[in-house]
């Protein structure tokens, strides 16, 4: 055989996906009924489904999807349409925390780019990448709609509100020692596959934390009261050279 030939790809067929272990499949098949019958067409169910199998592997495996098309009867390449096209499924191992710092444009010029240049030199990892340790996953993402607390970083899809270099650079230095770290708003941190599971639909039942809230900022909300009818009580940004009244928000 030539040096060409044997570099060559013969387009082989790729082996079909691993099963899951005999106990495995039969946990996940019961929580996929649960999740399937909440819905009139059970192909609604392929979204929480790739959270399900998500939440078992930290990441959606081709045994996942063949598992979802199996439950949903599907091709597995429908499947891999849906699970390609959204990016909060990931497609490889990931670490415990997946720490997202917004880069779109308001977060981006009150400081999300240096925070994001910062955590990569910190962590030692690029975008999309995951720590030797395997606990933080760190990219780049889109708005977070928390424009008002610019700029954001996420974990997890918690928000940790008015970021810093420094403040960002000491939060996962404490998630990577194990150490508590409580987001701005919302419920307290878990790890990525369990929030996997609460994304399928099953409760979160940690103490205090379906109890714990994050509102939007005032001015987020102009939009929505306009919308209602109600006229704003203040002025939420203050033309240029009008000192704020000190009341409101």
């Amino acid at each position: 055989m030539t040096e060409n030939a044997s570099s060559t790809n013969l387009g082989m067929p790729q082996l079909p996906a691993p099963a899951y272990p005999a106990e495995v499949r039969a946990r996940l098949e019961a929580d996929a009924k649960e999740i399937i019958a909440r819905y009139p067409g059970s192909r609604s169910a392929l979204l929480p489904l790739l959270h399900l199998v998500q939440s078992e592997e930290g990441h959606v495996t081709r045994t996942g999807m063949q598992f979802c098309a199996d439950m949903l009867e599907l091709t597995t390449a429908e499947v891999t349409a849906v699970a390609t096209f959204y990016t909060m499924y990931r497609r490889k191992p990931s670490g415990d925390y997946q720490v997202g710092v917004c880069t779109n444009t308001l977060c981006a010029v009150m400081g999300g780019d240096a925070i994001f240049e910062e955590l990569k030199e910190h962590l030692g990892v690029g975008n999309d990448e995951t720590t030797e340790d395997g606990k933080i996953t760190l990219e780049h993402i889109e708005c977070n709609a928390a424009c008002d607390f610019a700029p954001v970083v996420m974990v997890n899809w918690e928000f940790f509100d008015n970021q810093t270099p420094a403040s960002a650079k000491k939060m996962v230095d404490d998630l990577r020692a194990g150490r508590t770290v409580e987001p701005t708003r919302g419920a307290p941190l878990c790890t990525f596959k369990e929030t996997a599971r609460i994304l399928a639909g099953f409760p979160d039942e940690r103490e205090g934390a379906v109890e714990a809230t994050g509102g939007a900022g005032p001015a987020s909300l102009v939009g929505l009261r306009l919308a209602k009818g109600e006229t704003p009580h203040h002025k939420i940004v203050h033309p240029r050279g009008e000192a704020a009244s000190g009341e409101g928000e």
